[in-house]
């Protein structure tokens, strides 16, 4: 993948996982927000790796 498709990956995946973390409390459910939170740190890591790729 290039540093674009990192860094777009990335940012959707930080969304899905910030979405999948507010639906998970707001109907209480725990493993959702875990799954959320999971999402949202794979999205960090690959925007980061993005960022540091050469364009």
């Amino acid at each position: 993948m290039g540093s674009t498709s990192d860094k777009a990956a990335g940012l959707a995946n930080q969304a899905a996982g910030n979405v999948k973390q507010g639906v998970g409390k707001a109907v209480g459910n725990d493993r959702l927000r875990a799954e959320g939170a999971a999402q949202e740190a794979k999205g960090k890591v690959q925007k980061a790796v993005g960022d540091a790729r050469p364009p």
